[in-house]
């Protein structure tokens, strides 16, 4: 990538997202392989998309928590691809190590010989890149990872690069976003293993922090139907109230304790696309849904689903001993 391109045009919010605000935004006039493709049937959520905006255009680290399945990342990527704004995501699993993120040596062939070389990975390449750089599952990483980044989150904060005796200055244009499930505080809850609590230090760095959770009926119906607009009917939309229906007492239930998985709204969307394959909407749920599910768990969420559609579903597709 060139190290001296730099965002040349403005875009309106109003214009380009929808969203009923004068500010205006930053925006680069010619795409890369690094920007992502626009999803043109994205609804954008009005508090989230401010907020990633501000870390775009005032170089402000952003946050992003909720459930999963609610378009943390999504969000900022379809921001990111409206704007032509060169963007890596990195999922920050607990086998992601500090040698991942910052390089390691290896064997190159120079002159006929081979020589060790220290081959940057891509956190330092992103810093000195006009990049928008995504740390998915934040709450998931090893405290040695969470370390490294502490310097990286302040605005001005370079990277030392021990292994070159060298400090890399970030790039006037890289911006640093993360998705989490939690706040920080560690699996408070019982929901999701394998999150750990993060260093107050290290969160009082992150400027902004903004939840996304599920939306209303209206707004995750608007979603549903942009996907699958073959339901967009006055019948097809009463099957997708009930299904959002049955999705909401799933994320009722989980938040509670009665069942252990929890219908995304990406669940719904692929519940209507398997409806529109199968031609039967309880087998489509079966497939998308129900066979994900502990078969200790299958006759809550049928009653689930008989509340919302008014009829029971077969119990060969329970498997209920």
């Amino acid at each position: 990538m060139n190290l001296e391109i730099k965002p040349d045009i403005k875009l309106s919010v109003k214009q380009t997202f929808g969203i009923d605000s004068d500010m205006e935004v930053e925006a680069f006039s010619k795409k890369n392989e690094y920007v992502p493709e626009i999803d043109k049937d994205y609804k954008f959520d009005k508090e989230t998309t401010i907020a990633i905006l501000s870390g775009f255009s005032f170089n402000k680290r952003v946050m992003i928590q909720g459930f999963h399945g609610t378009g943390k990342s999504t969000h900022i990527t379809q921001v990111a691809a409206r704007l032509n704004w060169p963007c890596v995501r990195v999922n920050l699993d607990s086998h992601i190590s500090r040698i991942d993120l910052m390089g390691k040596d290896s064997i190159v062939i120079k002159d006929n010989k081979q020589v060790t070389e220290f081959k940057e990975g891509i956190l330092p390449w992103s810093i000195q890149n006009p990049v928008a750089l995504i740390f998915d599952e934040y709450d998931a990483m090893r405290p040695d990872v969470a370390f490294l980044l502490t310097k990286v989150l302040e605005a001005e904060g370079g990277l030392t690069l021990l292994e070159k005796n060298k400090v890399i200055k970030p790039n006037s244009h890289f911006r640093l976003f993360a998705t989490a499930n939690t706040v920080g505080l560690g699996d408070t809850k019982g929901i999701y293993s394998g999150v750990n609590q993060i260093n107050a230090a290290q969160m009082d760095r992150w400027n902004i922090l903004t939840s996304l959770n599920y939306l209303s009926l209206e707004k995750e119906m608007e979603i549903v139907l942009a996907k699958n607009k073959s339901f967009n009917n006055s019948k097809g939309k009463d099957k997708v109230a009930n299904m959002i229906k049955v999705a909401t007492l799933t994320r009722k239930g989980f938040m509670v304790g009665d069942i252990s998985t929890v219908m995304s709204p990406r669940t719904v969307i692929f519940w209507c696309e398997n409806t529109e394959i199968f031609k039967d909407i309880g087998y489509a749920f079966r497939v998308t849904f129900l066979n994900k599910c502990d078969e200790s768990e299958k006759s809550i969420i049928a009653e689930y689903y008989q509340r919302c559609f008014g009829e029971e579903l077969p119990e060969s597709m329970l498997n209920l001993k």
